[in-house]
């Protein structure tokens, strides 16, 4: 017998042998992983990825103040987190070069990912194709127009994100989740509350965004928990014998913002007054909708269905939260709010899964080959829309041009930059090679990403403009030079005739060229980690 959480009635799910269609759904994940398992050994590079091996970097050869994992200054940096830490310790200790230590962190994430859906989903049905099932509808459950951003578990997206925290941090997400739905439930004593409490402030330092959506989901269950203890409501929609969880929720969440507000590497509570600067970033989150998420309104039908079972249903309660939250932030015009989004289209494939499983020992025949026909076709959908992931995973000369057109290229490294360029070197280069360059030790003179906490981010910005601009003075560009302490310059095709003072290094592809600056210098001084 399996107890329906917070739904106020039993449900029993009869113990037989497994179907072939719980065999095939266990066949198909472990397909899935083993995918993704190929993505990680190839580590495809579009995106984030050289911030994230920057950030490992730092933290291998200054471990205590790593300073800025882009720029040359000691300023601090959100992408320190617990993870990313402890990541700089086995990459310190065993001396892996930072690719693999990315390897092994995403091998990490994709373990907890899987088996936190998994575990969530078998938290809320009893049924034992609940956790394979939820696994492929959060990830092939998306829309005809695949889509990738970190914290977006859908397959392309994760192909992508991989090894970034936010794939851990999700994975974590649904672990607390189905931590605190059980707590929750069992009405668990002070010890387990304040854990989840330390989990939560985890979640939200490895990856602020997914952190949120983790707070979301959390309220769910606990609206819906405390909706299922509330006195007076009919038998009939409450448990017997529930009690009030009390403070002990609120004590964990209090020991949870005590862990932020002590933890070392940066401020926790000032990104809540960061400026605008991830606003432009974002705007695409609010953008085609329909075909990149359109398939998840099948999520909408079974959400309804368990609101009319229980109001305060936590996965409705999560799924409402978000709407209202991605709403607000299209309005106001705060897209960063956008990030949000997981938040709503998580919740709705649970349900897909969790009620498939509920209904099919309800229906007959024929009702179970319709409802397999529409749940399959609109998987294979999401899987034929995300097929292009297969070019991260194989080589790319082996799959058909319908595949390849669906696959972008993978950025090129710049490994070639070495041995010339040594750790802490400074290397001027405009935004595309400035989100690589750091991966391999080097700073740059402006981050190739939105930074909100180096200060002198948009006079840095404009430095770059302004060396790169065809009608600069050559007394302007040395003095940029000389104010970063720049020893070395990328030129690419189309920049024009490169300036005096520079001498060829070393050439690289798509016609990008390594210059070493032979003019005097006298730069800031040496920053944190720097030779």
């Amino acid at each position: 017998m399996t107890v329906s959480v917070f739904a106020g009635r039993v449900r029993g799910t009869p113990v037989t042998r497994p179907s072939r269609a719980l065999g095939a759904l266990r066949a198909a994940v472990v397909l899935l992983v083993l995918l993704l398992a190929l993505v990680i050994l190839r580590l495809p590079w579009i995106g984030d990825l050289g911030m994230h091996a920057a950030t490992v970097e730092r933290l291998r050869h200054a471990l205590l103040r790593p300073g800025d994992p882009l720029v040359r200054a000691d300023a601090p940096s959100p992408y320190y987190s617990p993870w990313t830490v402890l990541l700089g310790c086995l990459a310190r200790l065993t001396g892996l070069s930072v690719w693999n230590v990315l390897r092994a962190g995403a091998a990490v994430a994709l373990a907890l990912l899987v088996s936190g859906v998994w575990r969530y989903a078998r938290t809320l049905c009893g049924h034992r194709a609940a956790g394979p099932l939820a696994v492929l509808c959060v990830v092939l459950l998306w829309g005809v127009r695949d889509f990738a951003w970190s914290g977006f578990p859908g397959l392309v997206s994760l192909a992508l994100t991989i090894a970034y925290p936010s794939t851990l941090a999700l994975g974590l997400s649904f672990h607390f989740w189905a931590l605190l739905t059980r707590a929750a439930r069992d009405r668990a004593g002070w010890g387990a509350f304040l854990g989840l409490g330390g989990l939560w402030a985890v979640i939200l330092l490895v990856h602020q965004f997914t952190g949120v959506v983790a707070t979301l989901g959390a309220v769910g269950v606990l609206v819906s928990a405390r909706a299922a203890a509330t006195p007076g409501r009919p038998l009939g929609v409450r448990p017997l014998g529930v009690r009030p969880l009390g403070v002990r929720p609120l004590a964990g969440a209090a020991l949870g913002a005590l862990l932020l507000w002590l933890w070392p590497y940066y401020d926790f509570f000032s990104l809540l007054r960061a400026g605008s600067g991830l606003e432009a970033v974002h705007r695409p989150l609010y953008e085609d909708l329909l075909p990149r998420y359109g398939l998840v309104l099948l999520g909408l039908a079974a959400l309804l269905v368990r609101a009319r079972r229980a109001r305060w249903d936590a996965l409705v309660v999560f799924c409402a939260l978000a709407v209202l939250v991605f709403t607000a932030g299209g309005l106001t015009g705060h897209w960063s709010w956008g990030r949000v989004l997981p938040g709503v289209l998580i919740p709705a494939q649970l349900a897909v899964a969790v009620e498939t499983c509920e209904a099919w020992g309800r229906l007959r025949r024929r009702g179970r080959a319709a409802l397999a026909l529409v749940l399959g076709a609109a998987l294979a959908v999401g899987a034929w829309a995300q097929v292009g992931v297969l070019g991260y995973a194989v080589p790319r000369r082996a799959l058909p041009a319908a595949v390849l057109a669906r696959s972008p290229e993978p950025w090129p490294g710049y490994g070639w930059l070495t041995p010339p360029v040594r750790y802490g070197d400074v290397v001027l280069a405009r935004t595309g090679p400035a989100r690589r360059i750091p991966a391999y030790g080097a700073y740059t003179v402006a981050p190739g990403y939105p930074d909100v906490f180096l200060a002198d981010e948009a006079e840095r910005l404009a430095a770059v403009r302004r060396y790169y601009a065809p009608g600069t003075s050559p007394a302007a560009r040395r003095a940029v030079l000389r104010r970063y302490g720049v020893r070395w310059v990328v030129w690419g095709r189309g920049y024009g005739a490169p300036p005096a003072g520079l001498r060829r290094a070393a050439a690289g592809p798509d016609g990008a060229v390594l210059y070493a600056v032979v003019t005097p210098r006298s730069g800031r001084g040496a920053g944190p980690g720097s030779p």
